[in-house]
């Protein structure tokens, strides 16, 4: 079993993902051998004066006598702050190193300078706070910080070329996604800060294990102009051609949209370096970050949520109207777009919004957010959410986040009990379903998947919209005597009941036809990580064919 897991998880691995892991496992026991250590530079390039036009205030998450809350969990450390807490899980671990804190409403420049300071005191110690993905969100972080309060700060500045350092040495090449592509929005800000416009003359000297002459130059290693060499290749890889990052979560859209933003401010507010490359390395983010809102603006409801598709939950991101308040302020206007590569589709009737997903889970080499949820589907009804996904409640490697991300708990059809995709451990995708559109126009979709194929099953389902309809209909070819289930969840707000094969509540009804039995029960709707509320779902069993009628 373990065996079938590892190979349908890692033969769809990019070769340059598989040889940086090599390398940096190997790297690492030579460094535990060898006793290596990053040293603190006493000579750095001088510090720019730079601008920014102002970006997004944060959420509080930073309170008197070092109480901090992350994640719907709080902690207060008192005079000395453990920056290696690990009681909540490495997420929290993550938030508390990121220093988003830097930028909420009430941050005053001699606390959030009292903060740098003590972690940069304690920077020999820190464990998790080192590893390439929060150095690259502090970078940018901190860099903002000082811009906005205009800070001159030898002992920062050297921790900030420091860190960089660090960064450039483990590029989340062996990860790519946005891991990678966050690594090059925080090089850029490095760049920037230190003045050296296209060029990086920030690699580490000394200690590094060196690949041949061809690797070097496509790795980090030593690599020059890393940042628009991730960027320039990233953005164009990453971000579909309907305006969609491609792991398909709209947290991680907004989240990704919010940082390139951030870029386009510091290049647009600061000529620096050489003006050709740069000017095109903006034109290309423009055009870029102009698509994504589009895609955004297309994506979120009338209320301004965000479907929670794939890894996606609350107060994590900017807000839609947050980002598109800071693109207005950059002069970025969001085209009209057409959903497409994304597989997303969105349609709206008199008094209600739906937005189905038919397409696949993301990309193969990095599933890690995608959940199991091939053909669902939410819908708000008057104005708010009524058919939900489950949501996202931990990041943590057990038996909760793999019920998040089943395909029990989205608005699809189970057969035999089995996930449509092979989810596992925290961020792992062995077999995965593959999802084809058969028919598409203006209000109304077919489209199957094969993910149980080792069944001998296909889903088929079709959608059609109108005024005040949805019509949805299942068919399970080859069904034999195997059991099919549809789920429906409803939102906590949502009081429903059963009457015959109908589903009253207070927003709609949905009545079934062909069912061979329906219930309601309760299941735990994810308010956001670490946060559950009781609510109401519909569990539907059928054998070849399901007829959904949703009356708004």
């Amino acid at each position: 079993m373990k065996f079938s897991l590892y190979y349908h998880t890692l033969k769809h691995l990019k070769a340059r993902q598989i040889r940086f892991r090599l390398y940096y496992a190997c790297r690492k026991r030579w460094r535990s051998i060898t006793g290596f250590q990053y040293q603190l530079p006493q000579n750095i390039p001088a510090v720019q004066e730079l601008q920014l036009t102002s970006s997004i205030v944060h959420p509080t998450s930073f309170y008197p006598d070092n109480r901090f809350s992350f994640l719907n969990l709080e902690k207060q450390f008192g005079e000395n702050i453990d920056w290696n807490f690990k009681d909540y899980g490495k997420l929290w671990t993550y938030n508390l190193t990121y220093f988003e804190y830097l930028h909420q409403k009430n941050m005053d420049a001699e606390t959030g300078l009292q903060l740098i300071r003590q972690f940069i005191q304690d920077l020999p110690n820190i464990k998790d706070g080192l590893e390439p993905f929060p150095i690259s969100l502090r970078l940018i972080n901190w860099i903002k910080f000082l811009v906005k309060y205009k800070i001159q700060d030898a002992e920062i500045d050297r921790s900030i070329y420091f860190q960089t350092q660090i960064l450039l040495d483990n590029l989340e090449y062996h990860l790519l996604g946005n891991h990678l592509l966050e690594n090059g929005f925080a090089l850029l800000f490095s760049e920037y800060y230190f003045g050296k416009g296209s060029r990086s003359p920030l690699a580490p000297k000394g200690g590094s294990a060196r690949l041949t002459d061809k690797e070097a130059r496509d790795s980090p290693l030593g690599a020059r102009g890393a940042c628009e060499q991730i960027l320039s290749t990233q953005l164009p890889e990453q971000i579909l051609p309907d305006g969609a990052h491609f792991e398909l979560s709209p947290m991680y859209h907004q989240l990704m949209l919010y940082r390139l933003l951030d870029c386009i401010n510091l290049m647009q507010s600061n000529g620096i370096g050489d003006f050709s490359r740069r000017s095109a390395l903006e034109e290309t983010a423009t055009e870029v970050a102009s698509t994504m809102l589009g895609w955004l603006k297309e994506m979120t409801f009338k209320n301004g949520a965000i479907p929670r598709f794939n890894d996606t939950a609350e107060a994590i991101a900017p807000t839609s109207q947050q980002l598109f308040e800071y693109a207005e302020r950059l002069e970025i206007i969001p085209p009209k777009i057409r959903l497409g590569e994304s597989g997303y589709r969105k349609f709206a009737g008199e008094n209600y919004e739906a937005i189905i997903d038919v397409g696949n889970i993301g990309p193969d080499y990095i599933p890690g957010h995608a959940h199991a949820d091939t053909l669902s589907f939410v819908v708000h009804a008057q104005g708010h959410p009524f058919i939900v996904d489950t949501g996202v409640s931990t990041y943590e490697a057990n038996a909760q986040r793999l019920t998040d991300r089943s395909t029990a708990a989205h608005n699809t059809v189970e057969i035999d009990g089995q996930n449509q995709s092979e989810v596992w451990s925290s961020f792992r995708v062995a077999k995965r379903a593959y999802a084809t559109i058969l028919k598409e126009d203006k209000n109304s979709v077919r489209a199957s998947h094969d993910g149980y194929k080792s069944l001998d099953v296909e889903h088929q389902r079709s959608f059609e919209f109108g005024d005040k309809t949805i019509f949805i209909k299942d068919d399970i070819s080859n069904q034999k005597d195997r059991l099919a289930q549809a789920f429906i969840h409803l939102h906590p707000d949502v009081a429903a009941r059963l009457e015959n094969n109908t589903v009253v509540t207070n927003l709609g009804n949905i009545t079934f036809a062909q069912s061979k039995k329906i219930e309601l029960s309760s299941y735990a709707y994810a308010a956001g990580f670490n946060k559950q509320v009781e609510s109401v779902k519909i569990i539907v069993t059928f054998t070849h064919c399901l007829e959904t009628s949703i009356n708004l």
